[in-house]
């Protein structure tokens, strides 16, 4: 890219043996990391790391499960240490295309912004904004935010963007894939132009590099790798079913012991594929965007404990899906282009585990699967297979005993006291109403 410094690859496999601070992270933060078992940096993060913590702008390339998250996250809160915020003007803004990454991110970025003292808040859509709104007023340092949201919050006068020291665009590919650009474009001419900006991406089209021109300040590139990136611990294999036998054959490929995510093209296939298994002794949720926040994040807590051994997902409602030990992830509906072929992919084989890829396709389906495939670069292993076969077995192991699976409810909401009028406290407790007015609470 002509607007940016490159730097290709990262700095050599041994340098990352050095640990975070030989890359100028602080003790505070090294100390957390090792507290969660990680002392050795990722190729993106080594790459990246002493730029980022410099204050330059950044444009880092890596596939999904590449270490992104700390990529940034360290850096932020490193250089927003020791500064105060101030209600309703965050100090940094992290964008995310989705509410379950906004999820992953917050819960990485937490501890490290406790260890600095500094205060988060979670910005999404499909949640009550109360509690958003009222972090806002005490005051946030970091604020992890959808666009949606986040504008809609700004419109309604309770963020104000002209603090932000520090602004993070994560997975800016999927953002503009999901029409978000105008409104990241918005969000962006609404913080001051002379702040960091750290853009992470797996791949670079036409739309993200509107972003980088525009927006970016000399910015050096790290290129670790991009998201067709060959990933050697990942295998490819593409099965060729009937219709009339897919249904046994999916049931087959998902019902081993490891844990599995199977990808449908529409929600209601999700949600029809999970209670089909659940019936056959196999337990699953789903994952879709028909699902309340709270009913996602349930399904995903009972995934990610090995309650629940599949998860049944739509495109848009896995990304940001960051669950470690994904053995297997099936493609029971062929995606219709490439890049979503390999972010759906990208679920396993994270941080160096192996892992293996299924699609599943119908004889009507081979030409566009193929030539999906070539787009993506991938070599898969070829099969045409009926229920029991031998290739099954050999790709998903022993199937594992059926069970009998309640997938996770709603808690029964409380009864709400009636309301008796205005003046029911005062006749209760005999006295008159308080007309002590709420303290206004200043932020650090």
């Amino acid at each position: 890219m002509n607007s940016a410094t490159t730097l290709s690859s990262a700095m050599p496999a041994s340098a990352a043996g050095d640990g975070f601070a030989v890359l100028g992270v602080p003790q505070p933060l090294v100390a957390v990391l090792a507290h969660q078992g990680i002392d050795t940096p990722f190729p993106i993060q080594t790459a990246t790391l002493r730029d980022s913590l410099d204050g330059r702008d950044v444009l880092g390339r890596g596939r999904t499960g590449s270490g992104k998250t700390l990529a940034f996250s360290l850096p932020v809160v490193t250089r927003l240490a020791g500064g105060r915020c101030v209600a309703m003007h965050p100090r940094a803004v992290i964008l995310v295309p989705t509410r379950e990454l906004a999820t992953q991110v917050l819960a990485t970025l937490t501890p490290l912004a406790k260890a600095m003292n500094l205060r988060t808040v979670q910005i999404v859509g499909g949640v009550k904004q109360g509690p958003q709104v009222s972090a806002l007023q005490r005051g946030v340092d970091i604020a992890v935010a959808t666009p949606g949201r986040l504008e809609d919050l700004i419109k309604q006068g309770f963020v104000n963007l002209s603090k932000v020291e520090i602004v993070v665009l994560d997975e800016a590919d999927h953002m503009c894939d999901l029409g978000f650009l105008p409104p990241v474009r918005r969000i962006l001419d609404a913080t001051p132009r002379d702040g960091q900006r750290l853009l992470f991406s797996a791949t670079m089209d036409k739309s993200v590099d509107v972003l980088v021109r525009r927006y970016l300040t000399d910015p050096i590139e790290h290129s670790v790798d991009d998201e067709s990136s060959h990933v050697p611990d990942m295998t490819h294999y593409l099965i060729e079913v009937s219709s009339g036998n897919k249904p046994a054959i999916v049931r087959e490929l998902v019902g081993g012991e490891g844990r599995t995510i199977a990808f449908t093209r529409t929600k209601h296939g999700a949600k029809k594929l999970a209670k089909q298994l659940v019936a056959s002794g196999v337990p699953a949720v789903d994952l879709h965007g028909n699902l309340s926040q709270a009913a996602r994040q349930r399904n995903l807590n009972a995934f990610s404990s090995g309650d629940a051994r599949v998860l049944v997902a739509t495109d848009v409602a896995a990304r940001g899906i960051h669950v470690d030990d994904v053995a297997l992830v099936v493609h029971v509906d062929p995606p219709t282009e490439h890049k979503a072929y390999l972010h759906r992919s990208g679920r396993t084989a994270r941080a160096g585990s192996a892992g293996t890829v299924v699609t599943v396709n119908m004889p009507e389906q081979r030409r566009e699967v193929n030539k999906m495939m070539k787009m993506a670069s991938i070599s898969a292993t070829h099969h045409t297979v009926a229920p029991g076969d031998v290739v099954i077995t050999s790709i998903v192991g022993p199937q594992a005993a059926a069970v009998e699976y309640v997938a996770p409810q709603a808690p029964q909401e409380r009864p709400r006291r009636p309301r008796t009028g205005a003046g029911s406290s005062r006749r209760r407790s005999g006295g008159a109403p308080s007309s002590r007015r709420p303290r206004e609470r200043t932020a650090r």
